[in-house]
């Protein structure tokens, strides 16, 4: 074996097609192969090797983008373009990226799309506890005793909602710093309260902020931030 060599389902990720778990359901549905033979996990590829999807072959890894989208409120997280409101043609980004992780379709604010499908899974990986900060305004008076029991845990989606940095910001802002990234979390830990999301923004995910980034616009990363970003996941 080569000292070259990675695993297949790194290979196929790397190309940008899907993320290492995906790449490994399409090595058991037996529509990977390699060098003209039906592929099987553990396989390893290197140099010169031919690896194909479908029939299609697959090139070495692109040059990774990793971009930052202030989303409006109305796009949908999702990489069907059967949906009208779908992010990848809303961006209409040249070469083909996908979001990492999702924001509700009601929110707007920060969201990462990048080609890179091995990077995916670490950034989502719960027993990480990557940091994501919402600015929320909420139909009432923000209390101090709404503070305190959202900090301390809701109950919603069977379990209990994890301990949480939550603070006040005017009479109906409040800025919230969540590690879970639970289906609609805020706006259901704020409904188990009796209060509703009017307004909702991510404005960080761990290192990197929103900024001055006006909405339905985007940019890519900075080399500082990507580096900041892969050593946090510790890639």
């Amino acid at each position: 074996m080569s000292d070259n060599s990675i695993s297949l389902n790194k290979y196929i990720s790397s190309t940008g097609l899907c993320s290492r778990r995906e790449a490994d359901k399409l090595i058991e549905a037996g529509r990977v192969k390699l060098n003209g033979q039906v592929a099987k996990k553990g396989n390893r590829v290197v140099d010169g090797d031919t690896v194909t999807v479908d029939g299609k072959s697959l090139h070495s890894k692109p040059k990774p983008i990793y971009i930052a989208l202030n989303k409006p409120p109305g796009i949908t997280c999702t990489t069907d373009q059967r949906d009208p409101d779908n992010i990848i043609d809303f961006i209409n980004h040249p070469q083909r990226i996908f979001p990492i992780g999702r924001l509700d379709k009601p929110s707007s604010g920060l969201i990462f799309l990048t080609n890179d499908g091995d990077i995916v899974n670490e950034i989502l990986r719960v027993e990480h506890n990557h940091e994501k900060e919402y600015i929320v305004t909420v139909n009432k008076e923000v209390t101090t005793e709404f503070i305190e029991r959202m900090s301390n845990g809701i109950p919603i989606l069977g379990t209990i909602t994890k301990k949480c940095q939550v603070e006040k910001v005017n009479r109906r802002i409040f800025r919230i710093v969540l590690t879970q990234g639970l289906n609609r979390q805020i706006r259901r830990m704020c409904e188990y309260l009796d209060y509703r999301v009017v307004y909702l923004k991510r404005v960080r995910i761990m290192n990197i902020k929103l900024g001055e980034l006006r909405v339905g616009k985007w940019r890519n990363l900075s080399e500082v931030e990507v580096k900041s970003l892969y050593k946090r996941i510790d890639k």
